[in-house]
């Protein structure tokens, strides 16, 4: 298996050892970064398979690094943080992030959704291969990676990119939210959970910055799907 390259990002010098010990162990190369200016010269520099972010950085915070980065980037990020409030894991998902992980963490918790992202990331991009969505004026390109309304870039996280290539594929299927979270992020769904209620908010606000149109579909009390506009998607 080809080895994932991880950029680890925390300011607090034995933590970053201890995770790039971790992820070294099981067969990773990791790039350690100490403050979020260092994150982002590295992320402009290369294209890293995972990022481990912790929010309280000096200089860039981990929050404006993580916002600057989605306007680029779609690798998983997974946020490691003692703000472990419900309104501060909505705020990073909000953001952008695709995982959060409050300290103090598990070893093998970390290296565990470590694996789940990269296994369901990687498994995503091998299945995406030459095939275009379309409904109405928006566009998924799932061979480069790219989503489009109304002629326009529209920059999406992994897990929006996912979400819409469901929906897009299956343009008459009402997804719940159970389904959407089991074939996103591929756990067992808790009902109480926002994650995807913010994922969704957060991809509506993309793409209404690019078009007036309404994508996607709220069906009270089950779930969503796209609108029925001219040009329903096609595989």
């Amino acid at each position: 298996m080809e080895s994932c390259h991880i950029l680890v990002v925390e300011d607090d010098q034995d933590i970053n050892n201890l995770l790039c010990k971790i992820l070294t162990g099981a067969g990773y190369q990791c790039r350690p970064a100490y403050s979020g200016s260092e994150a982002a010269l590295w992320a402009e520099q290369y294209d890293y398979d995972l990022i481990l972010l912790d929010l309280m950085l000096p200089g860039l915070t981990g929050e404006a690094f993580l916002a600057q980065l989605r306007r680029r980037k779609t690798m998983p990020v997974i946020v490691l943080s003692a703000k472990a409030g419900l309104e501060d894991k909505v705020h990073v998902l909000g953001l952008g992030a695709d995982d959060f992980i409050p300290k103090p963490f598990d070893n093998r918790e970390v290296l565990a959704r470590v694996e789940a992202q990269l296994r369901r990331y990687k498994q995503f991009d091998r299945g995406t291969v030459g095939s275009m969505l379309t409904c109405g004026d928006l566009t998924l390109d799932k061979e480069g990676i790219a989503v489009t309304a109304a002629g326009k870039p529209v920059g999406v996280t992994a897990r929006e990119f996912h979400i819409l290539a469901l929906l897009m594929e299956h343009p008459k299927k009402v997804f719940t939210r159970e389904e959407l979270y089991q074939q996103v992020w591929g756990g067992a769904y808790m009902g109480d959970d926002n994650t995807v209620n913010v994922h969704i908010s957060n991809l509506r606000s993309k793409l209404a910055k690019a078009s007036s149109t309404e994508y996607i579909k709220t069906v009270w009390g089950i779930g969503f799907k796209m609108n029925d506009l001219e040009g329903t998607p096609q595989l």
